[in-house]
């Protein structure tokens, strides 16, 4: 098996197994996201240090706890950005301290076909990389589910364009499979709380409609920012295709949080995307 090894464990989150196990666990404890009438295909989750963002992205996989999702796939940006606009692992597992995350290398070739028959363009595998991004969910799904097949997609172009042709694609790679969608994004950067607070309030309310346009466009309108805009939508519009029909934002917080004296913060969100039933839609 070809390992990618962690480049951020002891940094981005404990090194010591035991150490990353109770803190993810505790964070999981603490979150009590509300039941959801029907099924979750996706979430919102942030992907900062374990212990700014955990308290945040713990609600998010808190509320799939009980589901055993044969695949998942996590969306995020590449932060280092380049020419190529969608890139993957080119190793066939990650690592984190708590183990191996076997990467679905069928589900990998399936996407890139079809990326390549919509939209001309595929996937660009990398080795080695040092994206935090996609790792930084892993503790989480590992300690709720287990065991599972990974999907991993990063996104170095995140216009309406190339996100739209991959939650096309990826709906299409997934039909007929058991899948969770996570989006990992986090929201403004390094404003004031109340900026950053108002920012991310108008981001958030474009993610629970269901815009994912909205979303793309928040920034340019000046009503909001995600690191992950491009990531979001493309989960948002795998997910709608795949059935589901409904955003439920479940909690928000900033760096501010654990670093009260700071003069500037980052937001983190928290939201489920899901499925719910045709008479709880009727009833709305």
């Amino acid at each position: 098996m070809d390992i990618r090894p962690s480049p951020i464990a002891g940094s981005w989150y404990p090194s010591n197994p035991a150490h990353l196990q109770h803190e993810i666990d505790r964070y999981l404890a603490q979150a009590e996201p509300p039941v959801l009438p029907g099924k979750v295909w996706g979430v919102l989750a942030p992907h900062a240090g374990v212990r700014y963002s955990g308290p945040i992205a713990a609600w998010a996989f808190a509320c799939v706890r009980g589901r055993t999702p044969e695949i998942i796939v996590i969306a995020s940006p590449w932060h280092r950005g380049g020419p190529t606009p969608l890139i993957t692992t080119g190793h066939t597992a990650y690592e984190t301290p708590l183990g191996i995350v076997p990467v679905d290398n069928n589900a990998i070739a399936q996407l890139d076909e079809a990326l390549r028959r919509r939209a001309g363009f595929g996937l660009t595998p990398r080795r080695h990389d040092d994206e935090h991004a996609v790792e930084i969910e892993l503790p989480f799904l590992q300690r709720v589910f287990g065991s599972f097949w990974l999907l991993p997609v990063m996104l170095a172009d995140q216009s309406a364009v190339t996100s739209a042709a991959l939650g096309a694609a990826l709906a299409e790679t997934l039909r007929g499979r058991d899948a969770l969608l996570v989006a990992s994004s986090d929201l403004s950067h390094y404003e004031p709380e109340p900026v950053a607070r108002r920012l991310d309030a108008g981001l958030l309310r474009r993610v629970e409609a269901f815009d994912p346009d909205a979303v793309i466009a928040a920034e340019a309108e000046g009503v909001g920012y995600a690191c992950g805009s491009g990531a979001i939508a493309a989960v948002l519009w795998a997910c709608r295709e795949l059935g589901a029909n409904r955003v439920t934002i479940l909690r928000y917080g900033t760096s501010g949080d654990v670093e009260r004296a700071a003069p500037w913060v980052v937001g983190y969100g928290a939201a489920a995307i899901w499925q719910a039933a045709y008479s709880e839609v009727q009833n709305r």
